[in-house]
């Protein structure tokens, strides 16, 4: 098949998934993108421009595949003489309904943001196939819908949201996980005689990661004098939670990195030398960087919420949930005393379905199938 792949915000993971499917899918996939930077201009503007890329390549694809930062109702009004009849999937990464707000972001409290989720409602509202990167954002979506319909005047049109219902279906996120197997450092760090165990952030530096949790459980364990090694990595922005400044300094001497990794190898060789992953999100549809450090075998230690359950079943392991921050210390203190008893590859084989080896196939089928529907 020929598949158009639609992404107005080609950067970090969205670029990721966009040219890794490229690379793996037996369909000829061609992408229409633009840089990934003024995302909210991108989710107003960008169908314009992708519309007008789209025409003047003359393209004639069998399906057209977007991702939730499309207006993709503008997008094809505007290239309706082409796509009238050319089925269309709609792929979320996020949606604008639930993903939680900057507290320094003026929109919300200008009533400037209602418009953004409009944008997800509309698009999933014109696509044949609504697909969500875990069960959790698919239900979570939908759920958050009517209560969103509910805030308009009139005319609420909420027998819409069972329409989207029927046509939605949970297709997780492929990563090109065998290439962290590649990038494996020749040295286990952990199975080192008398080794202090490696505590890892690997997330954003943003409030939705919820790092005032991360670093107080690790305050407690500084009282307490267990001993552990933490490596702080991840994205930080010119503005970022208090917290950061104040753990780098109070844990000054547990500290062996602290910063962004900008080589993707030194990030890597990280997540193989890291023991133990304690998640603290209050926000993750899916979590990449979980799931990468779960396949370089991290133990975690999951809040029983979001997307976790999908990755590491609670019933079959049920000791690395915790309830509360009090909970998380406590799990967190006897998990760095008895990290050497527990196998590095626990965790590997969970998430190892991921791999764009296994997900590519399973894509290539949903869209076959889909284009012999319509």
């Amino acid at each position: 098949m020929q598949i158009a792949l639609l992404e107005p915000f080609m950067t970090g993971s969205h670029s990721a998934w966009a040219r890794q499917y490229v690379a793996h899918s037996r369909h000829h996939v061609e992408i229409f993108g633009l840089d990934g930077k003024y995302w909210k201009w991108r989710m107003h503007g960008g169908a314009v421009s992708l519309a007008r890329q789209f025409l003047k390549q003359r393209s004639n694809p069998d399906l057209l595949l977007a991702t939730d930062m499309l207006d993709l109702t503008t997008f094809l009004s505007l290239t309706r003489a082409v796509t009238s009849s050319v089925p269309c999937a709609l792929y979320c990464h996020e949606n604008q309904l639930s993903y939680p707000w900057s507290p320094d972001d003026s929109d919300p409290a200008l009533q400037r943001d209602a418009h953004y989720c409009f944008i997800n409602y509309t698009s999933a509202l014109s696509a044949d196939r609504v697909y969500f990167n875990s069960d959790y954002h698919r239900r979570d979506f939908l759920s958050e819908l009517p209560t969103f319909l509910k805030t308009f005047p009139d005319c609420r049109e909420l027998d819409t949201v069972p329409m989207i219902a029927e046509k939605s279906r949970t297709l997780p996120l492929g990563l090109d996980l065998k290439k962290l197997d590649s990038l494996k450092p020749d040295t286990d760090l952990r199975r080192t005689t008398g080794a202090v165990p490696l505590i890892l952030w690997n997330h954003r530096w943003e409030y939705d990661k919820n790092p005032e949790e991360f670093f107080q459980a690790l305050f407690v364990l500084q009282e307490r004098g267990v001993a552990f090694q933490l490596a702080v990595l991840g994205e930080s922005y010119r503005k970022q939670p208090t917290i950061f400044s104040e753990a780098q300094s109070r844990l000054a001497s547990h500290i062996v990195h602290w910063g962004y990794v900008h080589s993707y190898a030194d990030y890597v060789s990280w997540l193989w030398h890291a023991d133990i992953l304690p998640v603290t999100s209050i926000h993750d549809f899916f979590g990449i960087s979980v799931v990468e450090a779960l396949y370089c075998g991290c133990t975690p230690l999951l809040p029983e919420r979001l997307a976790y359950p999908e990755h590491v079943s609670p019933q079959e392991f049920a000791e690395v949930y915790y309830q509360n921050c009090d909970h998380l210390a406590e799990k967190l203190a006897v998990l760095c005393r008895d990290f050497l008893s527990r196998s590095a590859s626990l965790f590997r084989s969970k998430v190892a379905r991921y791999d764009w080896g296994e997900m590519a196939e399973r894509y290539d089928e949903e869209f076959e199938r889909l284009v012999s529907e319509r």
